[in-house]
């Protein structure tokens, strides 16, 4: 009897026969097995008044759905300056997607949407960059050449963004090394995505041409925790410098990974920090996977010779893709069976942790052939969707070999079938090649899906609308006061003081050391009280609490000088927090106020004392001096707090007791 094929056995078989090992089990010794390389491209918004190429206003975000205009447009290629097609930009013409442009007036203007040309680079962005790259140790150009750099995806409705190299070779220093900078360049922010569903995709133009920098690392990290920390280091490194917006959106990482035998893998638009151990963990475990699926693949047939074979099938002949299509009110004009030959075991071959290979299809179908998912199944589809009677009835149907091969199922509009074909064929083959190189989409469990091609350097051309800008050395030397303390002495500065480095983010991220060391040395408070009040008590009212209006972290400055000023408790502080936050305006006597908190003098409190202490023996409490001492101060401890710490509560009641 013929045993059956089990898909989530083989996708577990596979994941223990390439040696994955969760993220939180891997050593340096892991990452080096498998030559773990990764590289950064930081990109951060800068804060300015006007758009780069225009004059329209910089930082203002349409956040409701509505729009002064809609423009519809269709992307196509051009030849580069060699007389060549981007195969990024081949993908995108081949999805035949239209693009939708939602405009507010107060936001855009002719040139966002490519009707006129563009102004002069805006001085005050270019000025800012110069800075930010000096802070990042580049040696700044002298002089500015603005190039195109094509995107056929729609989010710039140009079709390219306007870029220019600001400086080249710099670097960081991490905790345990440097890390090369290859360069920073200043662009042109794009669109924001709205939708992208079939062949449609919408965006707003709201921040489309705002400044941005882009800082590029070579790949010289060589394990995931190295390349948060430098990711961490650029951002607090930016904010140092109080040039470049901050919140939501105003900051993004592209993460570039390979293996050793694998190829550059770009994850995009990676919008957390945190997120960056565990998917360049993934991603690099992801390759190691491919590159095994590669060797299986060569060791049973050439690429030369391999080929797919199609049919079209009746869903009503297959009951299971029947129920499935109707269940999921699919779209499902045409319904195709694809033969992939040689392929057994692989489609539920591991790559990351609750996907397969066969998600790498579908992925791709989903991009460029425009099918939404679900959008297929397969022979090994680790969800069970065909039974192994139709299984069989299809291997026959197709004339396959159920002992080598696999096939898939997929279905969709008519119209998208011949694209659909094409990407599968596409895929496989890449499949006997190894890694192809492709940009990648992140998410928060650390995996990834197929986003696009990656670029080639065939996309980039020079811009004949805008002439080079000249870069003096006078004018470089002029801006190098600007430069603010680089982080590293920063973090330093933090250790020296004995402030736990688990304080260091959120401090460094929102620029607000300056703001500490000032309430340090002014104001005379103990380093470690400010930073456990700072950046974990009002860390956390902020994220809890809505502010009224926007907060300005000179407020806290301005709370500690009035409790040291009044001579109040430090414990009062903490109680306040959460006021201070959510009304701004509001003075410091009446959130105390609000609190129901009364000053006692110290003779108050120790009358009070004495009036517990009877009361304790009037109860009948066992009569234990631990016992009283603790009760009267769980009594005492909120009425007190602002005139005397806890410590010398304690104090003053076993004294008295």
């Amino acid at each position: 009897m013929k045993q059956k094929f089990d898909p989530k056995a083989n996708y577990e078989a596979t994941k223990n026969g390439i040696g994955y090992v969760p993220r939180k089990e891997a050593t340096q010794k892991n990452y080096d097995e498998i030559g773990f390389m990764s590289g950064l491209e930081v990109h951060q918004q800068v804060d300015t008044e006007a758009k780069s190429f225009c004059r329209c206003p910089a930082g203002m975000f349409n956040s409701s759905d509505i729009y002064d205009a809609e423009i519809i447009r269709h992307m196509r290629p051009t030849l580069s300056e060699l007389g060549e097609y981007d195969g990024t930009a081949l993908m995108e013409f081949r999805t035949k997607k239209e693009i939708v442009y939602r405009i507010k007036n107060e936001t855009a203007c002719t040139y966002e949407v490519d009707d006129t040309p563009p102004f002069p680079l805006n001085r005050e962005a270019l000025e800012k960059a110069i800075v930010l790259a000096l802070a990042s140790k580049l040696n700044i150009v002298g002089e500015v050449h603005i190039t195109r750099k094509q995107y056929l995806d729609g989010s710039i409705p140009t079709g390219f963004q306007r870029t220019a190299i600001i400086g080249v070779e710099g670097e960081i220093q991490l905790s345990n090394k440097k890390v090369r900078l290859i360069q920073l360049s200043l662009e042109e922010d794009s669109c924001r995505e709205i939708s992208d569903i079939g062949h449609r995709r919408v965006y707003k133009t709201d921040r489309l041409g705002m400044p941005l920098i882009e800082t590029v690392t070579y790949p010289d990290m060589v394990n995931p925790d190295e390349v948060k920390e430098a990711a961490n280091y650029i951002r607090f490194l930016n904010r140092s410098t109080g040039l470049v917006r901050t919140g939501i959106g105003a900051g993004r990482e592209d993460v570039n990974v390979s293996c050793t035998g694998g190829t550059r893998v770009e994850i995009k638009g990676v919008a957390h920090n945190s997120w960056i151990p565990e998917l360049t963990h993934n991603e690099c475990y992801r390759q190691w996977a491919l590159l095994n699926i590669k060797n299986i693949l060569n060791s049973r047939g050439s690429v030369n010779t391999w080929k797919a074979i199609s049919k079209f099938i009746d869903v009503n002949d297959y009951k299971s893709i029947n129920n499935y299509i109707n269940t999921n009110s699919l779209i499902a004009e045409k319904v195709m069976v694809i033969l992939l030959p040689n392929f057994k075991g692989l489609l539920s071959h591991f790559t990351q942790p609750k996907k397969a290979f066969a998600n790498e299809i579908s992925d791709r179908l989903k991009v460029i052939a425009c099918i939404e998912k679900p959008n297929m199944t397969n022979s090994e589809d680790l969800n069970n969707i065909l039974d192994e009677k139709e299984i069989t009835d299809i291997f026959t149907t197709i004339n396959g070999n159920e002992e080598t091969d696999a096939f898939v199922v997929l279905w969709g509009p008519e119209s998208d079938m011949k694209t659909a074909l094409e990407t599968v064929e596409e895929r496989c083959v890449m499949a006997f090649k190894g890694v192809p190189e492709e940009t990648r989409k992140s998410f928060k469990d650390g995996t990834t899906i197929f986003e696009r091609v990656l670029p080639g350097a065939d996309r980039m051309y020079p811009d004949t609308d805008s002439a080079p800008i000249p870069v003096s050395s006078e004018y470089i030397d002029s801006l190098k006061s600007r430069l603010p303390i680089i982080v590293s002495e920063r973090i330093n500065q933090l250790k020296s003081w004995g402030i736990p480095s688990s304080y260091n983010t959120y401090i460094l991220s929102k620029n607000l050391i300056g703001l500490v060391e000032r309430i340090i040395t002014e104001l005379g408070y103990e380093p470690k009280f400010v930073a456990s009040i700072i950046a974990g008590k009002f860390k956390s009212v902020e994220g809890r609490t809505n502010s009224e209006s926007k907060f300005n972290y000179e407020r806290l400055f301005d709370l500690f000088k009035f409790v040291k000023e009044n001579n109040l408790d430090n414990g009062i502080i903490n109680p306040m927090l959460k006021g201070v936050y959510k009304y701004p305006n509001l003075n410091f006597e009446t959130i105390i106020e609000n609190l129901k908190i009364k000053q006692y003098s110290k003779d108050g409190i120790i009358a009070e004392i004495k009036l517990l202490k009877e009361e304790f023996n009037k109860i009948g409490f066992s009569n234990n001096n631990k016992n009283m001492t603790d009760w009267i101060m769980g009594k005492m401890k909120r009425k007190i707090t602002g005139s005397i710490s806890l410590k010398e509560l304690r104090t003053l009641i076993v004294k008295e007791i």
